[in-house]
């Protein structure tokens, strides 16, 4: 069963709260505002049902008017949320000093993210002290299917699992399905060679990353684990020579770590 199948098949309230959460998920942390037609474009909801529920969040005072303009912005009410989380997390406090110090020593930004349905959202994100943050941060949202951190965390799913989202992927990229299909072996081939898979520009121009799946706790849970930052001309395959040996010892020493951690992500 597909989303929209999925959704479909819920009682009316649930659907709405449903549908209301897809539109709050539709804003970034890059803080864009965004108008009814990129609501309707990101979550493949219909004209009039985004309009009304953009109607009702303002309403509720979740979402209010951009001055001067026809677009949204989130208010501070869903901001607490999230800080309630990361201040109940008992994974950060564990996890955020080894970021730090892997970011320092290879001079990236280091980020742990997991699966937000076809996206990876950033719970931890440490920045060496002389990288730029490339606007992104602890709640970020990335495209699985174009970057190194999502492909790496495919790689480390149970095969059923993985083959269920490359499927929703394929489905979601349309005429470019192909092509990030490439994208996904070619890390997949480098993964099963090396470790580790390194895109570049796969979320933003002139960006790299090197990244590989961590099974974190005893639940084995899986998560992407990363490495990178903003260069001019990048050389990728130097970068990941450099990275990938240090990363992949990172990475052995973080599930080490956290081989007790009996929670959730």
């Amino acid at each position: 069963m597909n989303a929209a199948a999925a959704l479909q098949s819920r009682s009316p309230g649930v659907l709405t709260v449903a549908r209301g959460i897809q539109v709050l998920r539709a804003f970034r942390s890059d803080r864009a505002s965004l108008s009814n037609a990129e609501l309707v474009r990101r979550t493949g909801l219909s004209k009039a049902t985004v309009s009304r529920l953009t109607t009702t969040l303002l309403q509720l005072g979740v979402l209010r008017r951009v001055a001067g303009g026809r677009e949204f912005e989130l208010t501070a009410a869903p901001v607490g949320i999230g800080h309630a989380f990361l201040a109940a997390s008992d994974l950060l406090p564990l996890a955020n000093p080894h970021l730090q110090e892997l970011a320092d020593r290879l001079d990236v930004s280091v980020a742990l993210a997991v699966r937000d349905d076809l996206e990876m959202l950033y719970l931890g994100y440490r920045a060496g002290h002389k990288v730029a943050t490339l606007r992104l941060g602890v709640g970020s949202v990335l495209p699985m299917g174009t970057t190194s951190i999502g492909h790496a965390y495919l790689w480390g799913l149970p095969p059923a699992e993985r083959k269920h989202l490359l499927m929703a992927l394929r489905q979601r990229y349309g005429a470019n399905a192909a092509r990030v299909e490439r994208s996904i072996r070619d890390s997949f081939h480098e993964l099963e060679q090396t470790g580790t898979c390194a895109v570049l520009a796969g979320y933003q121009r002139d960006a790299y990353a090197v990244a590989l799946p961590v099974l974190v706790g005893r639940r084995r849970i899986v998560m992407g684990l990363s490495c990178g930052k903003a260069d001019v001309q990048p050389d990728l395959a130097a970068e990941r020579k450099r990275i990938g040996p240090v990363l992949r010892k990172a990475a052995v020493e973080f599930e080490k770590l956290l081989a007790d951690f009996d929670g959730e992500p």
